[in-house]
């Protein structure tokens, strides 16, 4: 899959308005800019933590500063496309880049793993048409839980398949289908589904679907651990 456009835009730059993800508790931070990384193909061994803080937000009146990742990585493997990023609301860009190359079909199933559902309503509806509308639109507007919605609002997908439970990790999703990860599902809060379980049903729904995006969401998880739970599944 071409990803010329998409690199185009995500070349590693500052959101330093609040808007985006950096829109949370933004006049209550000392810190006020989010990181967005740099868009590279590679492989596993290319997606690494960095050091810029990627997200930012205040719990119990604590401000809390999130690293993410050194660069968003595109993973090319026979017959599929995967793309590793932070913060989940990025998928949008990603999906969108896949529409247009026809890597998804419109109407397609989503596939989606996360501790959160991720369908909060956006602050405004997704009107644009090219790769680089939806990139600016998933910086500017979407936020880590409000990605979804105006991706079945543009018929990219007919159903969302929400998988935060282990009743519904036994789920038999129907093929063809996008997979998206949300590594947050490996946090310690979500210990109830057991690790092998979530590792098995993962590494056979990838094995399967031929476009795939994975989140390391580094305000819910660690990110080390994030990214020995990416080495598991990819491996």
């Amino acid at each position: 899959m071409d990803i010329t456009g998409l690199q185009e835009f995500y070349h590693g730059f500052h959101i330093t308005a609040s808007r985006g993800n950096n829109r949370f508790a933004f006049e209550h931070r000392t810190h006020r800019k989010a990181y967005v990384p740099s868009l590279i193909k590679g492989g596993l061994h290319a997606v690494a933590c960095g050091a810029e803080v990627v997200f930012s937000d205040r719990v119990d009146g604590v401000e809390v500063n999130a690293t993410g990742l050194e660069h968003f990585v595109h993973i090319e493997r026979p017959g599929q496309d995967v793309f590793v990023m932070d913060n989940h609301n990025h998928a949008f860009s990603f999906w969108a880049a896949a529409i247009h190359a026809g890597a998804i079909l419109p109407g397609s199933r989503l596939v989606h793993v996360d501790q959160h559902k991720d369908t909060r309503l956006p602050l405004a509806e997704f009107t644009g048409v090219s790769v680089h509308d939806a990139c600016r639109y998933a910086n500017d507007v979407l936020d880590v839980g409000s990605f979804i919605p105006p991706a079945v609002g543009a018929g990219w997908f007919h159903d969302v398949v929400q998988i935060g439970s282990a009743e519904a990790f036994a789920a038999d999703p129907s093929t063809p289908f996008a997979l998206d990860i949300d590594l947050d599902i490996f946090a310690p809060v979500m210990d109830y589904i057991p690790f092998d379980l979530k590792l098995s049903r993962l590494r056979a729904w990838i094995a399967t679907a031929p476009f795939v995006t994975i989140a390391t969401s580094p305000f819910f998880m660690d990110q080390n651990e994030a990214m020995a739970c990416l080495r598991a599944l990819l491996a």
